[in-house]
């Protein structure tokens, strides 16, 4: 399912209203690498909002998108944008609980396994986001979530006792430390070396969303999926303070409209990528079916286990955290 063409349908109209006026001076530009294929909804958006930047400001800014770590691998976009190597950015947070935990609010097993429940964490973190996101001179624009995270495996697995010995991708804290209370190994693997891992064995299974498995065509090297629904992760665009300090006061209007118009359109084609990929994962001929009961019983007890983890770790902007999510319930 290509989104391209309804992505930038609302920039090809932003288009037209703004006019054909060529700007006075030479066109700034920025680069934006983004860790996911070009094919991905993620990289779609941001291709769709980088189209709106340059319709809003008359092309006075352009913004050429760098896809499936082409620029800078998914680990290294966050610095890349904090000094100023590149201008913006797309990247997962949560892969950076190391700078702070709470970071890995969204990636908190089973606290907020829905859409509707991703949507109020996120509006319940994002104050404490956009704070320390400041600290580290970075200005946050607009973020999208993944559809819920499931677990692929290259086996039947009914138990936690089934996970013993498998080499599991991990690419943040939370996913690494699952793999520890399973009995998985973790191995960290970028997002665009998904396909050549599980071609050569070097990781078995990971946790990630039915869009991750089938945009790298995982059926290739794996046969099960298995919803549970763990949590949406989200990934972030971000702008560099230096850079955005220097936009025009006009020009940044017309960003911040672009970004939440890619806010809004990115959440809905997760909406619907969601059980496109699923239709899609079990026609490459993998068992795409949700955990059976004994499974989700032990899972949740890992993730209870994890919760308490990430508490202790975030402190008090932690639990500030989700004890709004819980009043907004």
């Amino acid at each position: 399912m290509k989104l391209t063409h309804k992505f930038l349908a609302g920039a090809a109209t932003l288009a037209l209203t703004a006019g054909t006026a060529v700007p006075a001076f030479a066109a700034e530009k920025w680069d934006m690498p983004m860790a996911y294929s070009a094919s991905n909804f993620h990289s779609e958006n941001g291709v769709a909002f980088a189209e709106c930047v340059g319709a809003g400001t008359n092309g006075e800014i352009t913004i050429e998108v760098h896809a499936g770590g082409s620029l800078f691998a998914g680990a290294d976009i966050k610095r890349a944008i904090q000094t100023g190597q590149v201008q913006i950015g797309e990247r997962l947070l949560s892969g950076h609980q190391n700078e702070s935990a709470v970071f890995g609010f969204d990636s908190i097993p089973f606290l907020a396994p829905s859409f509707d429940d991703s949507e109020k964490l996120y509006k319940a973190a994002k104050p404490k986001i956009e704070a320390l996101l400041d600290e580290q001179n970075l200005e946050l624009l607009y973020a999208v979530p993944w559809p819920p995270q499931g677990l692929y495996f290259k086996k039947e697995v009914n138990s936690v006792a089934d996970m013993a010995g498998v080499k599991f991708r991990s690419y943040n804290n939370t996913t690494s430390r699952l793999a520890e209370l399973t009995g998985m190994l973790p191995v960290t693997v970028e997002a665009a070396e998904i396909s050549q891992a599980f071609a050569t064995g070097v990781a078995e299974s990971m946790v990630s969303s039915g869009a991750t498995g089938y945009d790298r065509k995982v059926w290739e090297s794996l046969t099960h999926f298995y919803e549970v629904d763990a949590w949406l992760p989200r990934n972030y665009v971000m702008v560099n303070q230096d850079v955005w300090a220097d936009v025009s006061d006009a020009n940044k209007t017309a960003i911040r409209a672009c970004a939440d118009e890619a806010a809004a359109r990115g959440l809905e084609a997760s909406k619907a990528y969601t059980q496109f990929t699923m239709d899609g994962l079990a026609a490459g001929g993998m068992t795409v079916q949700p955990a059976g009961d004994a499974l989700m019983g032990e899972l949740r007890e890992i993730g209870a286990t994890m919760t308490s983890e990430w508490l202790d770790a975030a402190g008090d902007d932690g639990a500030a955290l989700v004890d709004d999510f819980k009043a907004m319930q």
